[in-house]
């Protein structure tokens, strides 16, 4: 797999992975030991919860141990959450005489890891117990912060350790979960390049072809991450790995995050504030992507009509919406009307700026959505191949509700999505019948 450290582009920017090293294969975990010691660990604080901490916890503790390196175990209770009370659970356990941390586990032990070693100013490991989502290399922690879902800037891991053996243990819905963190980069790499095009954000072809060489490379091992093949196990996580580093690389999350991303940010919001159901982050993402690829596939057969598109926000009444946004969401809703105060997208000037750079790109739009998005069709074969999840039902999600859930997406980020082009396109129609649709 190919990493940048330091190395200058044409984009402008000097590209780094943001971490050191990276072990992957059988036996990988019993590098954890020269791992710390190469960082100057003297004394570790192990970080689990109380699945991971029999998967994979009680090896690395005795391994690190038997070299003669104190351990301080602190597991995390059961289902927590990577919000204030999660956080607060993960410092607390942290003993200060420790130099450095060692976190077991995928998602949310990660995210804390994160967090403790950055709060404590101390290295941090993390030994990965599934291939279940991009996250290891970032660095930034998805938190939720006063109901809102949100990315810490918060240091990275220096070093990766992905034990296949360990690896091929995780349940078969983390697995699925994360190729369905994969497939949303068809999405999230279309929409960088859309809004590069509309609103002239940074973008850069060398990090854009990484991810989606690492997308194809988990694609076609996808079936072979199901049957535990050592060799799939391996592709899936370096691919998600080097996901993780693009956005490393960029310096934000646009190589890995578009709107699929933000389907899951609602429903992970909604499942705090209304204890309505939640799945896996990659999952959700995955029923995210065929969503937005339903959409896009109908864009492909429209103009822009300037008018409808002028009458529609002449139509549209942020007070109104916000209301609506602050029933549907709940608490975090307040910290994303609050953000829409600096970002101003429903402003009628700039909708009009927008919405004329949009009519004169259309061509150049609607060419990036079939060079980078495959057929919803296409997709949703793919993830039936493996089992996954294709209908919201499926995920414990109303179909009925999914037109609000996209509509939300608008205000998770000031980042342009597919969400924000169709209200801007005074498209809203179109796009609720698409989500209304049953598969087929």
């Amino acid at each position: 797999m190919q990493l940048f450290h330091g190395v200058k582009c044409a984009c402008g920017k000097i590209h780094d992975a943001g971490f050191d090293r990276m072990n992957v294969g059988r036996g990988a975990v019993r590098m954890v030991v020269s791992e710390v010691r190469r960082l100057g660990g003297t004394r570790v604080c192990l970080l689990a919860d109380a699945n991971t901490v029999k998967v994979g916890g009680i090896q690395v503790k005795g391994l690190l141990t038997d070299a003669g390196i104190p351990v301080v175990l602190s597991v995390l209770p059961a289902g927590v959450e990577p919000d204030e009370a999660g956080l607060d659970a993960a410092l607390k356990g942290y003993d200060p005489t420790c130099d450095f941390v060692v976190g077991v586990g995928s998602g949310v032990v990660n995210d804390l890891g994160k967090c403790v070693a950055t709060a404590a100013g101390v290295p941090y490991l993390i030994v990965a117990t599934a291939p279940s989502m991009d996250g290891y290399a970032s660095n930034t922690a998805a938190m939720v912060v006063n109901g809102l879902k949100v990315s810490l800037p918060r240091r990275c891991a220096s070093v990766l350790i992905g034990d296949t053996d360990l690896l091929s243990t995780a349940p078969d819905e983390m697995l699925i979960a994360g190729i369905g963190d994969m497939i949303a980069k068809y999405v999230s790499i279309a929409e960088w390049r859309i809004s590069n095009l509309i609103t002239g954000e940074y973008y850069c072809e060398k990090v854009a072809a990484a991810v989606k060489a690492a997308l194809a490379t988990c694609v076609e091992n996808a079936k072979g991450l199901l049957t535990r093949s050592p060799a799939a196990i391996e592709a899936v996580f370096e691919g998600l790995v080097l996901s993780g580093a693009a956005m490393n690389y960029a310096g934000l999350s646009r190589p890995a995050s578009g709107v699929e991303h933000y389907f899951s940010h609602i429903w992970d919001m909604r499942g705090l504030a209304f204890k309505t159901p939640v799945a896996l982050h990659g999952t959700q993402c995955a029923v995210g992507t065929l969503c937005a690829a339903g959409i896009y596939d109908a864009l492909l057969n429209v103009k822009p009509d300037k008018d409808k598109a002028i009458r529609a926000v002449a139509d549209f009444s942020p007070d109104a919406w916000f209301r609506e946004l602050r029933a549907f969401v709940g608490p975090g809703a307040d910290a994303m009307i609050e953000a829409e105060g600096r970002d101003g997208k429903y402003d009628r000037k700039k909708h009009a700026e927008r919405l004329s750079v949009i009519s004169d790109n259309w061509d150049g739009i609607q060419t990036i959505i079939r060079e980078e998005i495959p057929r919803e069709k296409a997709i949703r074969s793919l993830l039936s191949s493996i089992g996954a999840p294709i209908t919201p039902e499926e995920i414990g999600q109303t179909r009925a509700e999914l037109p609000l859930t996209f509509a939300a997406t608008r205000d998770v980020r000031d980042k342009y999505v597919l969400s924000r082009l169709v209200w801007d396109l005074g498209l809203s129609d179109l796009a609720n019948a698409c989500l209304l649709r049953e598969n087929r």
